[in-house]
């Protein structure tokens, strides 16, 4: 599990689609909003939750269509597949390597790109909170839509057709939470709610994904 781990984090940073890619998208996004709406402070002020959580979200999508399909191009997946490790595991694994590569830089960056939108640095705390708290979910959940259409030509357009529906609860508690949070208000109700998306994707997916992966292997 610990050589998947590593070789998965290897291949991320080797190839740039984790930490270069995706932190490049989540920059261009947050530049071109500005430009799109004004430069009126007060107006970026309130759409900056809603902005860098889409905005992380998209970036966490770009790398999907990667997490099998050079394995199973290279038959790694097969192996995998009848390795003594569990499939599950190994979906959880890969699943915790994108999150290192992906989510883990968008938490870290997103405080410093939330200037460029005026949110105050009260809030830095709950956007933090929130990204370290949802995008494991979206990470595993990105890996679900990867199982599901590994092994189809051109599948990236179908992923993510089928990923970002599954995405909009994380994204709506995300964004509430931060709104919140960046304006005082009580905060408890949507974070319980985004942590429980999070732990509930966690005990659920990774079993979704094996039997996916299973499927499309026969």
């Amino acid at each position: 599990m610990r050589a998947l781990f590593w070789r998965d984090i290897r291949l991320a940073v080797r190839s740039g689609g984790g930490f270069g890619l995706g932190l490049a998208f989540f920059l261009i996004v947050v530049v071109l909003i500005p430009f799109g709406v004004g430069p009126q402070t007060s107006v970026l002020r309130v759409i900056a939750p809603g902005v860098l959580w889409v905005g992380a979200l998209l970036a966490c999508l770009l790398s999907l269509d990667r997490l099998f399909a050079l394995d199973y191009e290279d038959g790694s997946l097969d192996l995998m597949a009848t390795s003594p490790l569990p499939l599950e595991g190994v979906v959880a694994v890969k699943a915790m390597a994108h999150w290192v590569t992906t989510g883990v830089p968008l938490t870290l960056v997103a405080p410093v790109l939330a200037v460029l939108l005026n949110m105050t640095p009260e809030a830095f705390v709950w956007l933090v909170a929130t990204l370290a708290i949802g995008t494991p979910a979206l990470s595993v959940i990105g890996t679900f839509g990867a199982a599901l259409t590994v092994g189809l030509k051109r599948g990236g357009l179908l992923l993510s057709i089928l990923v970002l529906p599954m995405y909009v609860p994380t994204l709506i508690f995300g964004a509430e939470t931060l709104r919140r949070g960046a304006s005082g208000m009580e905060v408890q109700t949507p974070l319980l709610l985004l942590a429980a998306i999070t732990l509930a994707s966690l005990a659920i997916l990774p079993f979704a994904s094996a039997a996916a992966i299973r499927i499309n292997l026969r």
